[in-house]
């Protein structure tokens, strides 16, 4: 376990199990913070927290499920004692994976039940009103809040319409966030990725449908004809959070030029 420390630099990253988010708290580990990484499944976050064994900074496990307010005030709580709390990295979510145990929940509206529909909001959404939230009553000049949407956000989607209005919801209230606390010097901003290769669109990808394994459609999906990397992502996401210090309400698109 991290040493707790007042001197410390303190980032809370949620989903940090796997895919996007491990890749932002290793990301974080190398530029020597303390990164509070927060998800479900402790064995998952073990595995990132020993990938970091070696970096300049430390990855501290900690469960919980950050649709509960309960548990997200005891996150907050145990991020505040490990040092100074000044960054959140919003990127736990459910995605396509989800989707394939739970049809319907990565749906057009006609096939998605209002009980589905409230369970992608509660975790792709409700979570970043919770810990922002949390986090603001702790930040000043200096913080900053990172939410990681989805180029599903920034336009409409033939199916996933949960998600992609969880989405949009995200980006409008970082904007909004931005507005409001940035005279605080509070900065918030979004990193919107597009097609990633995680676990969460490893269905896609086992799929016979995978856009990536057809010459002719991988170039539409994305004009760099791959999917994005986590650790590419990671980059986008430490830059907004650390490097940019003039952006705010800010998106950042990470999509190999999707949405070009």
């Amino acid at each position: 376990m991290a040493q707790e420390s007042s001197d410390a630099r303190v980032v809370v990253i949620t989903g940090a199990g796997t895919g996007i988010g491990q890749a932002a708290a290793l990301r974080f580990a190398q530029g020597g913070f303390t990164v509070l990484a927060v998800g479900r499944r402790l064995e998952k976050l073990e595995q990132t927290q020993h990938l970091a064994e070696a970096l300049p900074g430390s990855v501290v496990p900690y469960t919980a499920d950050v649709s509960d307010e309960a548990a997200v005030r005891g996150m907050t709580e145990r991020a505040v004692a490990l040092g100074r709390y000044t960054c959140l990295v919003n990127n736990a979510g459910i995605g396509w994976s989800y989707g394939a145990e739970q049809p319907g929940s990565m749906g057009a509206l006609r096939d998605t039940t209002p009980a589905q529909w409230r369970e992608v909001m509660a975790i792709n959404l409700d979570s970043a009103l919770l810990t922002c939230h949390q986090a603001l009553q702790h930040f000043g000049t200096g913080c900053s809040i990172v939410n990681v949407a989805s180029g599903g956000g920034l336009r409409g989607m033939a199916d996933a319409h949960a998600y992609a209005t969880a989405k949009a919801g995200m980006i409008n209230l970082t904007r909004s966030l931005a507005r409001t606390y940035g005279p605080e010097g509070i900065r918030s901003n979004v990193v919107a990725p597009g097609f990633v290769a995680t676990d969460m669109v490893q269905p896609v990808i086992d799929s016979p449908d995978n856009p990536f394994a057809n010459d002719a459609l991988r170039f539409q999906v994305s004009p760099l004809g791959r999917p994005g990397e986590p650790a590419e992502i990671a980059a986008a996401i430490w830059f907004m959070a650390v490097e940019a210090t003039y952006c705010n309400g800010s998106v950042l698109t990470v999509d190999g030029g999707s949405l070009a």
